[in-house]
């Protein structure tokens, strides 16, 4: 052995009075300092614990499974089997639901309950992203909070909306109405719709154009959209043609906003949820959606 290398394997660092193992690289000396036996104590566990688990639960994965282990336990199986014993559980209180009528399952306090809790469930997997989470909506998406409905607010108003939807081509049973397209279609001149927009802000109590012809407006009104919103613009709930004169409407009572539903149209959709929920689940996601606050 090198005398120089001996020499260094047995020095003591003089800054903290520790043994150099004899290796340095450019004057930097390594300390011989090993690690603590309870550290390797714990460390040989988990290899001992690592063999232990390749044992008995599954752990390698083959080409089309994994290792089932001594146990067979699988979280997959787990989850399957919670999640059967869940429908079960769920089967067992909506059976109550399927049999009441919306009037029943008001009247009756547990049954109400439990459609409360399916219809929020309900709701957050397929309403929340229109409507919001506390189904305040927005733009061009109805506030289900308020008391201000297109096609009415009552329980059966309600569910056959969610049930047929809104403008939904492959059902036949689906709300229907149509704001035409004024402007684009060449049925009201520019000034003329500038003239029946500043009476829409009149109706809803809000400030008009200084310079607007609001005697004008009130007559193209007359001719060309009382038939659907009424003489006074109250709206009429059998045609889905909304009120103008509370100010509360799909995309904003803001003159620009006005002047574009009048001249391009509107024309949102509302799927059609009867194909792709049971008609329980439909049925608390009706209780739910009129306790919001805007139920008729």
């Amino acid at each position: 052995m090198d005398p120089h290398h001996e020499l260094h394997s047995h020095e003591i660092d003089a800054h903290t009075g520790i043994a150099t193992t004899g290796h340095e690289w450019d004057g930097i000396r390594e300390l011989n300092t090993p690690l603590p036996r309870w550290w390797l104590g714990i460390f040989y566990a988990t290899i001992v614990w690592s063999i232990g688990y390749w044992i008995v639960y599954p752990s390698w994965p083959l080409i089309s499974g994994a290792t089932r282990g001594v146990i067979g336990y699988a979280t997959r199986a787990a989850i399957a089997d919670d999640m059967a014993e869940l429908q079960a559980r769920r089967a067992s209180q909506a059976a109550g639901l399927t049999q009441a009528s919306l009037e029943q399952i008001k009247a009756d306090p547990n049954l109400f309950r439990i459609a409360m809790a399916q219809g929020k469930a309900a709701f957050g997997d397929n309403c929340v992203a229109c409507h919001g989470v506390g189904g305040a909506g927005g733009k061009g998406f109805p506030n289900l909070n308020d008391d201000d409905w297109l096609w009415g607010g009552t329980p059966d108003a309600i569910q056959q909306t969610l049930q047929h939807g809104i403008r939904v081509a492959t059902d036949s049973d689906t709300r229907i109405s149509q704001m035409p397209a004024f402007g684009r279609d060449g049925i009201l001149k520019r000034d003329e719709i500038a003239a029946v927009a500043n009476h829409v802000r009149a109706l809803a109590g809000l400030p008009t154009d200084a310079k607007a012809d609001l005697a004008r407006g009130r007559q193209i009104f007359a001719d060309t959209c009382a038939a659907c919103h009424g003489p006074q613009g109250k709206g009429n709930q059998e045609m889905g043609a909304p009120n103008l004169t509370d100010a509360i409407t799909l995309y904003g009572m803001d003159l620009p906003t006005i002047t574009e539903t009048i001249t391009n149209g509107r024309g949102g959709v509302m799927p059609a949820w009867g194909p792709r929920l049971d008609p329980t689940t439909i049925k608390a996601l009706t209780v739910y959606v009129h306790s919001l606050g805007g139920g008729q």
